[in-house]
């Protein structure tokens, strides 16, 4: 069983920092690419970063300049730094990473169960 887990969320006032991670635990051969999405009260779930084993990164215009993804190979672990957050950064964070498992089933799409980021303006 391979489980996704995440930690730092909480509450921050506009134009504060947070640092996001996820943690990928279990039967694991390989990592390919790992992202951070985000759900907002009311909106559907969209990305907000993501990087590859290869170390390329895309993100979400909203998020450029003020977001940064890095992923800890040797820890299965990928990171979201959060920094200049507004009112409209609010939102569950969850993150997706792209799991070869050692076992069966193979082709899964694994999910954290989220965290939640408020930005208090």
């Amino acid at each position: 069983q391979v489980q996704l887990v995440e930690s730092g969320g909480g509450v921050v006032q506009a134009g504060g920092s947070l640092r996001l991670s996820c943690a990928a635990s279990g039967s694991i051969f390989s990592i390919n690419a790992m992202g951070w999405y985000r759900q907002a009260p009311g909106k559907q779930r969209e990305l907000v970063a993501r990087t590859t084993n290869g170390g390329n990164t895309a993100y979400a215009e909203s998020v450029k300049g003020r977001f940064t993804i890095s992923r800890d190979n040797s820890k299965n672990t990928v990171y979201l730094q959060m920094n200049s957050l507004k009112p409209e950064d609010t939102g569950v964070y969850y993150c997706n990473e792209d799991v070869v498992p050692v076992f069966p089933p193979y082709g899964r799409d694994y999910w954290g169960k989220g965290t939640l980021v408020t930005v208090s303006s």
